[in-house]
């Protein structure tokens, strides 16, 4: 069932494109907020004169989500691994910026977070690698050698 509905989205009809259409116009919108929230932060870094490493790892995550926009407008599928990869920097900048972390146990909890995310990585890579998807499969990774 899953295939046929996929198809039906998927299909040159007026509902297969309204639906493109909505998909584009949600990219558009999350690349303009990650554009203006990047914006908004380097105005921020500019006004306070420094630039510290909770910084830099906020602009890392924006640039991953445009470059995970990117990817999908170009190829219609999201790799799973880039959301994973986002989490991993944001626990981190958490860790390192909210004062409610400096409990050791939850220093803990955020880092097993991030080594969970990790390992979750490596096994998403590893089914890639051993069992690739069909090439018209629009779920699979966008980019199975990366």
């Amino acid at each position: 069932m899953g295939n046929d509905l996929e198809q039906a989205i998927t299909s040159s009809g007026a509902a297969g494109k309204s639906i493109r259409l909505i998909e584009y116009a949600g990219l558009v919108i999350v690349l303009m907020a990650t554009l203006f929230a990047a914006g908004s932060e380097l105005v921020h870094m500019f006004a306070a004169g420094s630039v510290g490493i909770s910084d830099l790892l906020l602009l890392f995550m924006y640039l991953e989500m445009i470059s995970m926009v990117e990817t999908y407008w170009r190829m219609g599928k999201l790799p799973v691994r880039m959301p994973m990869y986002i989490a991993m920097v944001g626990i981190a900048r958490h860790l390192m910026v909210d004062s409610a972390y400096r409990s050791p146990w939850l220093m803990v909890a955020g880092a097993a977070s991030i080594v969970l995310l990790a390992v979750g990585v490596l096994i998403v890579r590893y089914g890639h690698l051993r069992l690739p998807y069909e090439s018209g499969d629009r779920n699979s990774e966008a980019h199975p050698h990366g």
